[in-house]
This record gives C-alpha cells, sequence and structure tokens, in this order.
C-alpha cells in the first residue's frame, strides 16, 4: 500500500526519533483500510490498539458531552494527519470520536500496538543484544594477533580452491596446539574480474562480525601478488560433501543446519547485511559438528531501506527478482534458505536446468511448478513455499515480526533454539577430526597448474 507513504509519518511525534530504516520497516506493515462516509472510525470510550494516519480525504473529531448523547465537534483532519496515538504506547481507552467526512470515503493507513511494539523492540532489543560484547571481543583478536607475520605461518595441506585462489591449512610456527584457514586471493585475477569492491566488502564485514555461526576472520595480509585471510579452521569439512557421500538429509538434520543458517542471518540482517551466496559448499562444519558460515564475497551492507542492484550468486540459488533485476535487498537471502532447505532435503535443489540460462526460466516459473518429493514433510514444504514467494515483500521471515517468523515456524515446532545459541544441542553429524591438522573431511587438491600470478602494485588493495 505504500506509495502514498512519502512524508506524514515522519511529523509524528512518537516517530520522531526513530531511525530511517525503522521507519521504511513501519511504512512496509502500515495497512491501508478504506472508510465510507458517516463511519466512525474510533468510537469514544472504546478500547483501541491502532493508530491512523490518514492518505485520503477527511475525518471530523468529536467529543461526546457528560451526561448527553450530544457530540462536539473539535476540529477537522485531512491528509497527512494522524490520530490514535496513545493506543501504541497502551493508553487505550479513546478520548474522542472520529468519523469519516468525505463523500468519496477516507482512506487511512492503520498499525496496531503489537506490530508497532514488536517492530520497535525488535530493534532496541536487536541494538543492544549484540554491540557490547562484539566490540570488546573483536579488540582482543586484534590484540592476539597483532604481531602475526605471514612469515610465521607454515602450510599444511589445501583446503580448497576456488575462483581467486586457495584456502590452505596453517599453523603458527609456534603454536602447534591450533591451525587456521589462510585463504589467499590472486591480486591480478580480483582486478581482471573487477572484484575489488567485494574484496574489500568481504573483508570489512568479517573483521566486525562476532558470531558462532560465522566463520572468524582473524587477520589479514598482503604482498606483491596476494591478499591473505587468517581464518578459524573448521576441520569438519564442507557441508556439500557430506550431502554428496549421504545422498540426502532428514529433517531433523536438516532442521538443524537451516538453524544454524537462520541464527548467522539474524545476525547480519539485523546489520542490513545481505550474504548473497548460501549453498551446502559454503556451509562448513566445525569440530564440534556445527555449521558457520563461510565465504562474504558477495556480502554487502546496504544502506537503511534500499536495495542494491549487483547480479550475483550461485545460479540454482539466486531469487527471481536478482534476475529481474529489479534491485533485491535481505529478503533474498530468505529465498536461498528455502532452496537450501529443499537441496538438504532431496540432494538437489528445486531449480536446475542444463544451463544457467534454463535454471533461471525453471526460477521464474516459481516454486509452485516444482514437484516435491514424498519424503519432504508437510510442514517443511510449507515452510519452503513460504520463503520461496515470488514476490519479495511477502516471503517469510522479511514480514513483520523479522526471522522470528521463521523460528515460529511449525517446521520447527519444539526445536531448542536456546541450546543451538549456547552449543549445548547434541548436532545430528559429529564430524570425525583426529587432530588439528587433520584434512580427512576435505578432498584432496593438486598444486596450482598455473604457477605464481603477475604482480600487483596498483595500491588498489591499500586499506586491506
Amino acid at each position: 500500500p505504500i506509495n502514498i507513504l512519502v512524508s506524514p509519518p515522519f511529523s509524528v511525534p512518537i516517530f520522531k526519533n526513530l531511525p530511517e530504516d525503522t521507519l521504511g520497516k513501519i511504512s512496509d506493515v502500515l495497512e491501508e483500510c478504506y472508510y465510507q462516509k458517516g463511519d466512525y472510525i474510533i468510537r469514544q470510550g472504546a478500547r483501541g490498539d491502532t493508530f491512523f494516519i490518514i492518505s485520503k480525504g477527511q475525518v471530523r473529531v468529536t467529543i461526546r458531552q457528560p451526561d448527553t448523547q450530544e457530540e462536539k465537534f473539535i476540529r477537522t483532519l485531512g491528509k497527512g494527519d494522524f490520530f490514535g496515538e496513545k493506543a501504541l504506547q497502551g493508553d487505550d481507552l479513546r478520548t474522542a470520536n472520529i468519523i469519516c467526512d468525505s463523500p468519496e470515503g477516507v482512506t487511512c493507513l492503520v498499525i496496531d500496538r503489537d506490530t508497532f511494539n514488536q517492530l520497535i523492540s525488535n530493534l532496541d532489543e536487536i541494538r543492544n543484544r549484540y554491540n557490547d560484547d562484539a566490540v570488546s571481543e573483536r579488540k582482543k583478536i586484534y590484540e592476539e594477533f597483532r604481531d602475526v607475520r605471514l612469515s610465521d605461518l607454515r602450510v599444511i595441506a589445501t583446503l580448497g580452491v576456488g575462483g581467486f585462489g586457495r584456502v590452505e591449512l596453517v599453523q603458527l610456527a609456534q603454536d602447534k596446539a591450533r591451525s587456521f584457514a589462510l585463504k589467499q586471493m590472486k591480486k591480478s585475477q580480483i582486478v581482471e574480474t573487477r572484484q575489488q569492491q567485494h574484496i574489500m566488502s568481504e573483508k570489512e564485514i568479517m573483521s566486525e562480525a562476532n558470531s558462532d555461526f560465522i566463520v572468524k576472520l582473524f587477520k589479514t595480509f598482503k604482498d606483491r601478488k596476494y591478499l591473505y585471510m587468517l581464518m578459524e579452521s573448521c576441520l569438519g569439512g564442507e557441508l556439500w560433501t557430506i550431502l554428496r557421500d549421504r545422498g540426502h538429509f532428514d529433517d531433523g538434520t536438516t532442521r538443524f543446519y537451516t538453524a544454524c543458517v537462520v541464527e548467522a542471518f539474524d545476525y547480519l540482517h539485523s546489520r542490513n547485511i545481505i550474504y548473497r551466496d548460501l549453498k551446502p559448499e559454503n556451509l562448513l562444519l566445525d569440530v564440534s559438528g556445527y555449521v558457520k558460515l563461510v565465504d562474504f564475497g558477495f556480502a554487502k551492507k546496504l544502506q537503511s531501506g534500499r536495495k542494491t542492484w549487483t547480479f550475483c550468486g550461485t545460479p540454482e540459488y539466486v531469487a527471481p527478482e536478482v534476475i529481474l533485476n529489479r534491485g533485491h535487498d535481505i529478503s533474498a537471502d530468505y529465498w536461498s534458505l528455502g532452496v537450501l532447505m529443499f537441496e538438504l532435503l532431496t540432494g538437489t535443489p528445486p531449480f536446475t536446468g542444463a544451463d544457467p540460462m534454463r535454471t533461471y526460466n525453471i526460477i521464474l516459473k516459481g516454486i509452485d511448478a516444482i514437484e516435491f518429493p514424498r519424503n519432504i514433510t508437510r510442514n517443511a514444504s510449507a515452510l519452503i513455499k513460504k520463503l520461496c514467494r515470488d514476490n519479495p515483500t511477502e516471503r517469510l521471515g522479511y514480514q513483520r515480526g523479522g526471522i522470528s517468523e521463521i523460528q515460529k515456524h511449525k517446521w520447527f515446532d519444539g526445536f531448542y533454539w536456546e541450546g543451538l545459541r549456547n552449543r549445548s544441542l547434541p548436532p545430528p553429524i559429529l564430524p570425525k577430526v583426529q587432530s588439528v591438522v587433520d584434512t580427512a573431511n576435505f578432498d584432496d587438491y593438486p598444486a596450482d597448474p598455473d604457477g605464481p600470478p603477475p604482480d600487483d602494485l596498483s595500491g588498489w588493495d591499500e586499506d586491506f
């Protein structure tokens, strides 16, 4: 309903100190209601929990005189005016009548107390929930790795090979008790593919992130040929490898891994960060069997209430609005969550074609055109369909209650979220890891056939 909403809420006193993204969210949940001439929109003395902004037409405000039925005219209100704001603060006895006064009727934008409070308290809670711990934790990491040099690292084995380079398992020369993952990226190749901005954004997002469900970045280095990211090693391997070996997961196993991703998304989305690269290859198991999100090459911090237009992601996981270049935001991540659930439950993503173009065409036909195999339970398939709605604003997770709507979905009934957060919930699969340098859960990779890349001293990576 929301084109009308350019100015009104900004002049509403209770909205005065709210940040712009909150106002954006409020405008998303305001519902449009229409009243005919003579309708009582609010009756004096009634209990109410709704707040109204007039977007079209005008209303009459009257007050019933004590001991009579007579109503005294107070004033008229028109477009952009509002009433009922006390109801949002919990003061719910209406002190006046508001009557529709336009022959062609009145249209109001309406929000109720629960929705309003949920939005506001959600935002307060999110704001306070993370900040303090994260800063001190990050300081500790910075201190601990301040004096580590690239030359202190010993390569043990290769854990993975990607577009820009490799991820090696490394140890500090003087510390055999733990190991790290060192991602090394060829500078010349980053420049050739024009990914400089993405790489800088990856570093920035990861150096601030502090969640048990996101791989931690400890330090970055650079030399003439490469950029390096020193990260925690997750020796349980890629979820993709386990899925490949098992064929597919049952409902409970899928629920556990999906919940880990929901926690990671909760952390990112509360900071307006969109991830954009969900797939089993980017979920790593740590030694205890919990899953962490890795590879933030496509992640981006969005301006409040803004969209982004870069086409990126893995074809099978891309949301329709990305394909249609309509601009996308965090709701694209909820789409990919539905795709991930389907892939974990069946072994293949719902939308697959012989090549990317065919895959995109299948995605645009929508989730309802996809046949769900028998082994997907009714609740799982209901959740997948709610996440994979064509219209981004209709996706579960993006609506009023935010990501908690996903956590409250029937498929998660009885799931122990608190146990997941404090890591007391036993994981469905416990990886076998013999030592801090055991790479048995990873595939073997040959040495780089291309040899070292050319130098790049152009300086674009100065802040890396």
